[in-house]
């Protein structure tokens, strides 16, 4: 099968010109963009924490997820610990959405409060309830200054100056983003971070209807990009991933199902590429993302990577990484953008991870891959009424970053006792190859419980994406090898029109409270952009080893499988272990599954790491695990590296503050 790609009469420009301004990573001591810059490499090139010194990085502040002049104005207030936040440092201030999604800045050599975002005088509760997201975004033309958040179901910008709403924009200050999503949305919501490319303002959604509704219907809301006008709010544009007739991709909505079917939405954040005014807009997965007999077909825009012109939104080109999901294999991350050199040609690349483990690398100006990806044939489902794509697109390179795929052979062995438990185990399983569908649950204790899905739905690289080197171009990847269950069972026609839906959706149990399967349960890789190839992989935390049946073998690290993001530097890079928080979440909803078998499980260390060899140089404890992408910075001559942490324990959200001493 040939996937289509076009390209639009004029969007491409000199391939010089881009080279010498191509993104670079955070520059001049700053992190302004929540990825470090518009090309999401998380890259910053400071030197003074080094290989020689990083044994005296310490805590030197740290700072609550919400400052205390909020927090002390209601007596129940509360609020998440699964603390997502990233600040940005631009002139002297840290900005950051708090623990309840409003914008507060602080002192990046103290920090201390300098201001905080009132709440909107119609907001309910007086404003005091909400959820962290992503990060804010910071935007100059020279004279003006501002902020843009996404809180609730409002785009706003504010003065980053005082933190007031800047009143020529939307409405005094907001624009609501539910009506853009068409009627069939009863709510907007999102957790990313709006981006800005030129002059417009781009952000994404992450959910379009309710959620009761949304995984029992065949219909939802489509999940509309919008973009609007930085300095009115007005509409600009907007991208509806779900094609409408006589556009490309509606033949791959069958019997009209493009009508109806919704989502295929943009939960993750955009990356861009200023100079040739080029957006890129990772798309996710269409209702109902484990069963798709309702809408039968390839399902483009769903699963795609999509470039736009940031001023029109007008589609350059396109390339669907999952054909009909049924994997919930979302495409979870920021593109990023990567200037490379392969067997002597200079190539300006943009590069997706995935759920399912690979790296896929375009020309981000063509689309076309820089090495052959092949369709290959995968696994057919035996589900009634579904149709799964006779073929998924393979990188030939570079090769997986993580386990793909279950068979006998992967099952853990660490004791001749433990193996026996789990070849027992795998009798209420169906196992295969990656792209293996899922399977309808069977009745009763003994009957089948799924699919193992490898990666899971959270695993491979997963919203923490990767960070990138632009002067080595290595390319730093943490991913998570977690089992999941994809089990569905029959709709009930009292609440749903669907033939099946979700099933329980577990992480898969291995034997005495240790996973199914063999180590690493979490790692990272490095890969060298340059040749396609994997430098170097190694675990990523010590794992279960300590496990009282594993305990006096003296097992190596065996990796946690914890969602932490990677920060790179001129120096070091560094990576946490992730946050323990959805472990225990998952533990309370489904009592029999132990809390370390759950992707999301961590721990409290943060570590620095040998970029040329992957050997650990240093590591610390912080009061919780890190549930935000790491930062760093310079401020007054000192370099700073800061990350949010969070855990089970009330209000333990917090910053910390790391720095030489």
């Amino acid at each position: 099968m040939t996937i289509p790609r076009w390209t639009l009469v004029g969007a491409a420009i000199v391939l010089g010109t881009a080279v010498a301004v191509a993104q670079q990573g955070a520059r001049g001591g700053e992190w302004a963009r929540y990825n470090g810059d518009s090309g999401a490499t998380k890259y910053a090139p400071l030197d003074q924490i080094n290989k020689d010194n990083v044994s005296r990085l310490r805590v030197v502040w740290r700072r609550p997820a919400v400052d205390s002049g909020l927090s002390s104005r209601a007596p129940d207030f509360s609020y998440s610990n699964n603390f997502r936040a990233t600040p940005l440092m631009v002139g002297g201030v840290l900005y950051s959405p708090n623990g309840i999604g409003l914008v507060e800045a602080f002192h990046p050599g103290t920090g201390k409060t300098l201001w905080v975002q009132e709440p909107f005088p119609d907001e309910q509760a007086q404003g005091l309830r909400g959820d962290s997201t992503r990060s804010v975004t910071y935007w100059t033309d020279g004279t003006e200054q501002r902020l843009f958040l996404v809180r609730g179901e409002y785009l706003i910008a504010l003065d980053s100056r005082t933190g007031q709403p800047v009143t020529a924009f939307g409405d005094m200050g907001r624009v609501n983003l539910r009506p853009g999503l068409g009627p069939r949305a009863t709510q907007y919501a999102w957790t990313g971070a709006a981006h800005v490319c030129r002059d417009v303002v781009i952000v994404g959604v992450g959910l379009g209807g309710s959620m009761t509704d949304r995984p029992m219907r065949m219909e939802a809301a489509p999940g509309v990009v919008q973009a609007f006008d930085v300095r009115t709010g007005k509409p600009r544009w907007t991208f509806n991933p779900i094609p409408q007739p006589g556009e490309v991709g509606n033949e791959t909505w069958e019997k009209d199902s493009w009508s109806y079917s919704g989502e295929a939405n943009l939960w993750s954040v955009v990356s861009s590429d200023e100079e040739q005014g080029l957006a890129y807009l990772p798309m996710t997965a269409p209702t109902n993302d484990m069963y798709g007999g309702h809408r039968l077909g390839d399902n483009v825009f769903a699963n795609t990577l999509v470039c736009v012109s940031c001023l029109t939104g007008e589609r350059v080109w396109h390339y669907q990484i999952v054909h009909h999901d049924l994997w919930d294999y979302d495409l979870p991350a920021a593109p990023i953008l990567a200037n490379i050199t392969v067997e002597g040609r200079p190539i300006q690349a943009v590069v997706q991870l995935t759920k399912q483990a690979f790296a896929f690398v375009f020309d981000r100006t063509t689309g076309k891959p820089v090495w052959p990806i092949e369709e290959r044939p995968v696994p057919r489902s035996e589900t009634p009424g579904e149709r799964t794509a006779q073929t998924q697109p393979f990188p030939t390179k570079p090769p997986p970053f993580d386990r793909q795929g279950v068979t006998i052979d992967d099952l853990i062995d660490f004791t001749p006792e433990l193996r026996a438990q789990a070849v027992k185990l795998l009798k209420y399983y169906r196992i295969g190859p990656v792209f293996t569908p899922p399977t309808v649950r069977g009745d009763g204790p003994d009957g089948i419980r799924g699919t193992i899905q490898l990666p899971g739905s959270v695993g491979g690289a997963d919203w923490q994406s990767g960070a990138f080197d632009p002067e080595t171009g290595i390319l730093y990847v943490q991913s998570i090898t977690g089992p999941f269950t994809a089990d569905i069972v029959k709709g009930d026609p009292r609440i749903s029109n669907l033939k099946y839906v979700s099933g329980t959706r577990a992480w898969t149990p291995g034997p005495e409270g240790l996973p199914l399967l063999k180590p690493p349960y979490g790692r990272i890789t490095a890969i060298d952009l340059n040749k396609g190839d994997q430098v170097w992989m190694v675990p990523n935390g010590e794992g279960p080893r300590n496990h009282p049946l594993l305990k006096s073998l003296n097992l190596p690290w065996l990796g946690n499988p914890g969602r932490s993001s990677p920060l790179v530097t001129k120096t070091l890079l560094f990576v946490g272990e992730g946050d323990p928080i959805m472990a225990t979440l998952g533990s309370r909803l489904r009592p029999e599954m132990p809390p370390s078998l759950v992707p999301g499980a961590g721990g409290r260390k943060f570590r620095a790491y040998d970029k040329a060899t992957g050997g650990m140089l240093w590591e610390t404890e912080l009061p919780a695990g890190t549930t935000g992408a790491p930062m760093t910075y310079m401020y007054e001559g000192r370099q700073y590296v800061l990350v949010a942490v969070g855990s089970t324990e009330p209000r333990s959200a917090e910053f910390v503050a790391l720095g030489l001493r």
